[in-house]
């Protein structure tokens, strides 16, 4: 299993099942993500600093198996 770490970017459902497939770039890499899906939208969002493990496509896209979150933004009110 692989491990990239780095900062969420362009996230967007591809497919709404009862598991949606997730579009997500990290940093510069194109992942994808099924398994935990639901619970990646519901804690992840742009700009969060996230660890993924998983492996890469015949399409170079990296699928996700698992992934944790490291540092949310802070936002200055």
């Amino acid at each position: 299993m692989i491990t990239i770490n780095g900062k969420v970017s362009k996230i967007k459902v591809l497919k709404l099942d009862e598991s949606p497939l997730v579009r997500f770039s990290l940093d510069d890499v194109s992942c994808l993500i099924r398994a935990h899906s639901l619970n990646f939208l519901w804690e992840v969002d742009e700009g969060y600093e996230i660890v993924v493990g998983g492996s890469y496509n015949s399409r170079n896209q990296f699928v996700v198996r698992k992934y944790c979150v490291m540092k949310k933004p802070v936002f200055a009110h």
